[in-house]
């Protein structure tokens, strides 16, 4: 038995493939029951479409006129299905309202990313951009979006830019 680590999500358990499955059907028991006990039902006939609803809460939110933006804080990608998110998120979104991402490390490279011939990794900021989000680092936010007297202080010029400050 492998162990989990902490952090890390558990792996799905795959559904196991059954073998001599008639073509059309999802297994032998569903074709036994459509040549015998349900003959006279029609089968995989109708498709029909769902939708799995799910909130999702934006790290900051801001007006500027008309618009608003969403701004979701993202040190990393864990895995997959949680980048996705926020691409279905981006199509739920009503009219004016955009989510822009601002990232720890914009190059990080993306988890399961795979790597490319130079030995690369998509990074975060490429991901972002191939999705049409807009990202940015501390250092790159407009102004209009952060508190300008907050920036000039000397507490941010230490927080951001003391070399000699030590880094965990």
């Amino acid at each position: 038995m492998s162990r989990i680590r902490k952090g890390f999500r558990k792996a799905r358990v795959k559904r196991p493939v059954e073998k001599n499955v008639p073509a059309n059907y999802d297994s032998i028991w569903e074709h036994d029951l459509h040549k015998g006990l349900l003959k006279n039902w029609k089968h995989h006939n109708d498709k029909i479409k769902y939708v799995i609803h799910h909130t999702y809460e934006p790290d900051f939110v801001k007006r500027f006129g008309r618009n608003r933006i969403l701004l979701e804080a993202k040190g990393r990608f864990w895995d997959y299905p949680e980048y996705q998110k926020y691409i279905w998120v981006k199509k739920a979104l009503p009219k004016n309202t955009e989510l822009a991402f601002l990232f720890t490390n914009p190059s990080a490279p993306m988890s399961q990313a795979k790597r490319r011939k130079d030995g690369t990794k998509r990074s975060h900021a490429e991901w972002a951009e191939s999705n049409g989000f807009r990202w940015f680092s501390e250092d790159s936010l407009p102004d209009e979006w952060v508190d300008m007297d907050f920036k000039e202080s000397e507490m941010f010029q230490v927080q951001y830019f003391d070399e000699e400050k030590e880094v965990d």
